[in-house]
């Protein structure tokens, strides 16, 4: 066995490997349609987007329209807890464009 398992509480501070995919004008901005990233594993939905932007800073435009699906569930910006695991898909969904 592994001695060096984490227990408890702490676990939750050890980052999860997840997917982000990128839709649209994210992924214009982005460069890329798909990627790995590491994010630590509780995080507000706040929090992951400027995870993101740090690593594609010309993100930060569509801040005020983007939406997540994380698992396929649709999560907006702000203080709303997500606890991820590992391999989650996160994606980025910008505002559909219309008019």
């Amino acid at each position: 066995g592994s001695p060096g398992r984490p227990r408890g509480p702490e676990r939750c501070l050890f980052p999860a490997q997840v997917s982000v995919l990128y839709f649209a004008r994210s992924a214009e901005l982005a460069g890329l349609r798909s990627e790995t990233l590491s994010v630590p594993r509780e995080i507000t939905s706040l929090q992951l987007w400027e995870e993101i932007v740090k690593v594609h800073p010309r993100l930060a435009v569509i801040r005020d329209q983007v939406i997540f699906a994380v698992r396929q569930e649709y999560v907006l910006l702000g203080d709303q807890l997500l606890v991820l695991q590992p391999g989650d898909e996160i994606a980025i969904i910008p505002p559909i464009s219309g008019g």
